[in-house]
């Protein structure tokens, strides 16, 4: 089984230290690179191949939010997942970050399991990190940066949006709802490959990299009304 293998960003050495620990006394994944600031995260990306990428967002010149945008917009790189780090669980970069194409956040204080858990399920894909507090979050911050149709691509995820069958559209609903595959299969009463094939082709037609970004894409195309408890 091949490792997977993971970049660590973030301008604290000491931070990058521990999570190196961490992460390499895993049978199943090992560090590949460090980087101090996102540029130098971009090249690494680059010349590593990472899976997976730790990113801070806050770090000095380069952010890890330019970064990430930098990373998501190269083809080559369309198969490095981006977890960000957040000093805060609620911080105002990270719906910016999701947008941009990260796979998620987690943050700083988070125990070692679920860092370990984070690049595991953003390395496979298949789940968003944290769904209800990500949820929460994007739901909070869109409905205080106006209407689904202001947000970037609101309009062009929208035309898209036609293309969807209706279970795919149904599907996507539960998707940004926080589920995961056997939640929505047991909700819509199919299977949970069945709803798996569903969700690549909604990832498909929509040009997402992951669950996440078909999170933001309800959103931000008006399928699903922000609400802020």
């Amino acid at each position: 089984m091949t490792p997977i293998k993971v970049l660590l960003a973030d301008d604290q050495a000491l931070l990058r230290s521990a999570f190196r620990v961490l992460v390499d006394s895993e049978p199943d994944m090992q560090v590949v690179g460090e980087a101090a600031d996102g540029a130098q995260a971009v090249d690494l990306a680059r010349s590593t191949l990472a899976d997976v990428v730790l990113m801070d967002i806050r770090m000095p010149g380069t952010d890890g939010l330019t970064a990430t945008r930098m990373i998501s917009a190269d083809p080559d790189l369309a198969g490095v997942r981006i977890v960000m780090l957040t000093t805060f669980e609620v911080d105002e970069y990270v719906v910016q970050s999701l947008r941009a194409g990260a796979s998620g956040f987690l943050g700083k204080g988070a125990e070692p399991d679920e860092l370990l858990n984070a690049i595991r399920v953003a390395a496979a894909g298949e789940a968003l990190l944290s769904p209800v507090a990500t949820k929460g979050l994007i739901a909070s911050f869109l409905a205080q940066g106006g209407s689904a149709a202001e947000g970037p691509g609101g309009a062009e995820y929208s035309t898209r949006l036609a293309a969807l069958t209706g279970r795919e559209r149904e599907v996507l609903v539960q998707v940004a709802g926080g589920h995961s595959n056997d939640q929505i299969a047991d909700r819509l009463v199919v299977s949970p490959l069945t709803v798996k094939t569903h969700v690549n082709r909604a990832m498909a037609k929509l040009g997402a990299r992951d669950r996440a970004q078909l999170v933001v894409i309800a959103y931000e195309s008006g399928l699903v009304r922000p609400r802020v408890e």
